[in-house]
């Protein structure tokens, strides 16, 4: 929270983002000209009164990861008593809700939210807001069965569906999906993870993933979301700040045989600064 307040989100810094890694000059100025715009946008909402300093020089921080063991997830759940407001008794009665204080939000694993498994029966005594990760072999009757026990209430909020099937699945699997859930009129929010539908192993063994395939799966999944009349409400990558050598790819161009040069993930390849960078900018066009 000290960094995320301190500064380090401020988007008045934008003219300070490190941009020389894109090798093309005409695409670097339109980076340029992204950040322009930013600034120009920001100073406009300053002036006008529709944005304090406070509000743009700062985000708001939340926490989230995949409730995959369970021991640790229940030792990080707490009772909570709150007011039943359709309570008609001279006492007021008291609901009792249980939280997870480990993480804002939590979210079932592709490979863990069968319907009758322990995962999907901890989540759903869950007041958290829940995901859930949609992988290509997801039937649609399972998704829907699934949404309705972990949200019977169909609360607004309360369920997202993390998507993360792999570019060359996406136009077979995302519609028939999309479908099924605005039939049943289910309120949930669509996230993409272009990510882990990407992941493959080099011949030395090095987990790692192309940002071209990444991209791919996010420019159909949103593609998909507006033909369709539903709405991409965010995206989920694996990324760092670093100047890391995991995922191959993108405007430094990294092959196979470069990642061994600054390879240190324990897990998953991420995307670097460089990647990261190019990425948003993607990801702006995409939203114009």
């Amino acid at each position: 929270r000290a960094l995320t307040s301190g500064g380090f989100a401020d988007l008045h810094n934008a003219e300070n983002w490190e941009l020389d890694f894109i090798k093309d000059a005409k695409l670097r100025e339109a980076y340029e000209k992204i950040t322009k715009r930013l600034l120009s946008s920001l100073d406009f909402l300053r002036v006008c009164g529709g944005a304090s300093q406070n509000t743009t020089d700062r985000v708001e921080f939340f926490t989230s990861h995949e409730g995959l063991v369970l021991d640790y997830e229940e030792a990080m759940t707490k009772k909570d008593a709150v007011p039943c407001t359709k309570s008609t008794s001279e006492q007021k009665a008291m609901d009792v809700e249980f939280y997870n204080m480990g993480a804002h939000f939590l979210w079932i694993g592709n490979r863990t939210r069968q319907l009758d498994g322990a995962h999907v029966e901890y989540f759903r005594g869950l007041t958290n807001p829940i995901g859930i990760k949609v992988g290509p072999k997801m039937p649609p009757d399972e998704l829907i069965q699934l949404i309705k026990a972990l949200d019977p209430k169909n609360e607004a909020g309360k369920i997202t569906l993390i998507t993360r099937f792999g570019y060359k699945n996406v136009s077979k699997v995302l519609p028939e999906l999309l479908s099924a859930v605005s039939k049943e009129g289910l309120r949930v929010n669509w996230i993409c993870d272009p990510c882990h539908g990407q992941t493959r192993t080099t011949k030395d063994g090095l987990k790692t993933r192309d940002f071209s395939e990444i991209l791919q799966e996010l420019q159909i999944t949103a593609d998909i979301h507006k033909k369709n009349g539903s709405r991409l409400n965010g995206v989920h990558f694996e990324m760092t700040g670093e100047n890391v050598t995991e995922c191959v790819g993108g405007p430094q161009e990294l092959l196979d045989h470069d990642l061994h040069a600054r390879y240190t993930s324990a897990c998953d390849p991420r995307l670097n600064y460089a990647q990261s960078m190019e990425m948003s900018f993607r990801l702006a066009k995409l939203l114009e």
